[in-house]
């Protein structure tokens, strides 16, 4: 399935954190897991309108790693796999 994200929306799909402590503990499943603040942009929307209508670009393309908001983007399945759908607002930066 294609989804082609609307205005100044972006698809991402989340980077899962480490399993694993930098002191080599190894976390089970079942530990209580925060949400993942990283992700790699699947693809953009077209961007913002401004007030003649015209369309101001995306800064932020498909294959960009990005760092967000912790609770700003939705969380959607689609065909059993998680993605986040969140607002150019809601990317902090880019990770190069």
């Amino acid at each position: 399935m294609n989804i082609k994200p609307l205005s100044d929306h972006i698809l991402i799909e989340p980077i899962k954190g480490k399993e694993k402590t930098k002191s080599g503990i190894l976390l089970p499943e079942t530990s209580e897991k925060e949400k993942p603040e990283q992700g790699k942009v699947i693809s953009v929307g077209p961007g913002k309108k401004d007030k003649t209508g015209k369309f101001i670009p995306l800064e932020v393309k498909a294959g960009d790693v990005v760092l967000f908001t912790k609770y700003g983007p939705n969380e959607i399945k689609v065909e059993d796999k998680e993605y986040l759908i969140a607002r150019e607002e809601d990317i902090l930066a880019i990770l190069e």
